[in-house]
């Protein structure tokens, strides 16, 4: 049988076998093959399927999103209304007690009682520390002795003066003798009055034996147990009192409220201040401007001022941070939004107003005072309806459903209804 010659090119002749002469391909290699295209088509098939599934969620995402933007947003609303608006100082101030008293020993002994507990409420008068009278009493003793020996010496030489005069009006004795017991008489009563000293100077050190409180206040954690020596007028402190009805704060403002600060202080007017935890969420007490400082801090520019509350629920405490809101002036008439109704973009405020059509439209405004939930603006009037809340899908001309959420700053309760719960 004649040989099959393929020719490519002039120099290059491949010889191939005809079709009987051919070596037979292996069955393992057949069956490779096969499951490589099985593979191939099992893989073709699931990115088919993935393509189809994510193309599907799309449309389905974007009709979700064309039926949500087809029916009115809910949203909570509030009404523009006319009010007072406070203008506030805030600043940063430190609770201050009226009266701190740090009890010494002004005698030296051994303590014998401690008559207080930790945290005590005390009053004037209360009794604190016994320190261990029987030296001091046995001093007094001493004293009182020479106390009456002295005395009757005194009236001794007062009889004897009494004598000699009567002897000398008779011409019985010199006139010398009458002044030298006259003399006596003097230094007796010296030596008398000396010892009435000694005698006030022992009781006075008796009676610092027994400690008692000089003002009404709160005891503090104790310094000193029974059976301790103490040292007189040591520096080492036995107990602290500190009162806290009424207590005072102290806060820092700007010296540019000084003129207006002062004015009100001349006529008389008390001006408010409100004490504000941490948060500036709750207020603790509502005192009153008391005075302030005699001179502006030049290093920062602010003056000091003392604030008094009475503090009967003990809810200021001493060197306690707190937020002091000084009340400068009270504006009447302006018109008052909450304060959450009120939006900001890269130039200026804006709030959404809500027509009688549940149509939302987009107003600029100018944002004045602000206290707690309510904030005073221009460009609203009274009586509108803004939202406050829903900002992320409102748009200027979107229709809404409103739903009274606060009125007056104040909020009402309603259930909350999700978008779905609104969906017809």
């Amino acid at each position: 049988m004649p040989e099959w010659t393929i020719k490519p090119g002039p120099d290059d002749t491949t010889t191939v076998p005809p079709p009987s002469k051919r070596t037979p391909v292996p069955r393992e290699r057949r069956s490779r093959r096969t499951w490589v295209w099985v593979i191939v088509i099992i893989l073709a098939a699931g990115i088919a399927g993935l393509l189809y599934y994510q193309h599907r969620a799309a449309e389905e995402a974007q009709q979700a999103k064309a039926n949500a933007g087809s029916r009115p947003i809910p949203v909570m609303t509030g009404t523009a209304s006319t009010g007072d608006m406070g203008i506030y100082v805030e600043a940063l101030g430190t609770v201050t007690p009226v009266y701190t008293v740090t009890v010494t020993s002004r005698v030296q002994g051994q303590i014998m009682e401690v008559n207080y507990r930790e945290g005590q409420t005390v009053h004037k008068g209360d009794a604190l520390l016994e320190i261990d009278p029987r030296p001091y009493q046995a001093a007094l003793t001493q004293v009182e002795g020479q106390f009456a020996h002295d005395t009757a010496v005194l009236n001794e030489a007062h009889i004897d003066l009494d004598r000699y005069q009567a002897a000398f009006s008779r011409n019985a004795i010199a006139q010398q003798q009458v002044y030298d017991q006259q003399q006596t008489v003097q230094q007796d009563q010296g030596t008398v009055q000396n010892d009435q000293g000694l005698l006030d100077n022992a009781k006075v050190n008796l009676a610092y034996c027994h400690i008692t409180s000089p003002i009404d206040g709160r005891v503090g954690l104790r310094l000193v147990d029974p059976g301790n020596i103490v040292q007189a007028n040591s520096t080492t402190p036995l107990v602290v009192i500190t009162q806290l009805q009424p207590i005072t704060v102290i806060f820092s403002v700007a010296e540019d409220y000084l003129g207006e600060i002062e004015q009100q202080l001349r006529r008389g007017q008390k001006m408010k201040v409100d004490a504000l935890d941490r948060t500036q969420e709750k207020t603790l007490a509502t005192g009153t401007l008391l005075t302030l400082d005699n001179q502006v801090d030049t290093t920062t520019g602010t003056v000091k001022l003392k604030a008094i509350f009475d503090n009967k629920d003990n809810a200021l405490f001493p060197s306690q941070f707190v937020n002091a809101k000084l009340l400068v002036e009270t504006q009447h008439g302006d018109v008052l939004v909450p304060t959450p109704a009120i939006q900001r973009n890269s130039q200026q405020a804006f709030v959404y107003v809500i027509g009688t059509d549940h149509t939302a439209t987009v107003r600029n405004v100018t944002v004045g005072a602000t206290d707690n939930n309510l904030t005073a603006v221009q460009g609203v009037k009274a009586g509108e309806i803004v939202a406050i809340n829903g900002f992320d899908k409102l748009q200027d001309g979107i229709k809404v459903q409103p739903r009274n959420g606060q009125k007056n700053g104040k909020a009402q309760s309603e259930p909350s209804d999700t978008i779905e719960d609104q969906a017809p």
